[in-house]
């Protein structure tokens, strides 16, 4: 009695990780201000208390500063940075103006809750230039917001506070339930930064604004806890996957 194997086994299917959500939306964001005509500039994350608040006006009684909000990696001289600004200020000091940076990263906070991580990330973005104004900045948020939400969505701002900028503004989108919803803050340039970086305020003005890429990330894709992007759950992460595999 004769008999026959099959010697073509079944294809086999092999899936390629991809970027994580977080990664994908910060790219995006990166991708899309760079066609805006900034330039990328990268930094430390660990950082002296002279870049991370001093040269950013954020003076030594700010709540910032204390050891429950900031985390200090030694005697209160270096910190892990809680803002991408730092970078910005480093890259003012080595080129004048006209210039155009932003830069993006993990930041750190002692913050943890549904909306909050001890660890996140952000994009920053500075243009100095000379007569930069408030319409200059509304414009820039208009176009940012539009890309990332649709040309419908309706937007506002509020008058805000941080010590680097002045006027500042923080903006919000209302939601398809008619909440309106914090998604940056923004602002012209304080003076008082320029002049630490030894730009003459006179001459020279400036917009400034950052956006959180969790925040950004959780209001697109409705996720409503910021920690299941962390949570190493496949079934989660996978939404986020590129569809395509390759055979093996």
């Amino acid at each position: 009695m004769s008999s026959s194997r099959d010697i073509n086994p079944p294809e086999l299917l092999k899936e390629l990780g991809t970027y994580h959500p977080i990664n994908q939306m910060k790219d995006s964001i990166m991708s899309l201000l760079v066609s805006f005509g900034f330039e990328i500039v990268h930094g430390p994350e660990i950082e002296t208390e002279k870049f991370n608040f001093d040269m950013l006006n954020i003076k030594k009684s700010h709540p910032a500063r204390q050891m429950h909000d900031t985390f200090y990696v030694n005697e209160k001289s270096h910190v892990l940075r809680t803002h991408t600004s730092p970078v910005q200020i480093r890259g003012m000091l080595e080129k004048k103006p006209p210039l155009a940076f932003i830069s993006g990263g993990k930041v750190y906070r002692k913050d943890d809750d549904s909306t909050h991580l001890p660890m996140f990330h952000q994009v920053e973005g500075i243009y100095v230039d000379e007569n930069v104004s408030f319409s200059n900045l509304k414009d820039l948020i208009f176009k940012i917001v539009h890309a990332l939400f649709g040309e419908e969505i309706e937007i506002r701002f509020r008058p805000s506070y941080f010590p680097f900028t002045e006027p500042s503004a923080e903006v919000d989108i209302l939601s398809k339930d008619g909440k309106w919803l914090e998604i940056l803050g923004c602002g012209i340039v304080n003076p008082i930064v320029l002049e630490n970086c030894e730009i003459d305020s006179s001459k020279f003005s400036g917009l400034a604004f950052g956006l959180g890429i969790e925040r950004i990330a959780m209001l697109k894709y409705d996720v409503q806890d910021i920690r299941d992007f962390y949570k190493s759950n496949l079934d989660f992460l996978c939404q986020f996957k590129w569809n395509y595999h390759i055979n093996i």
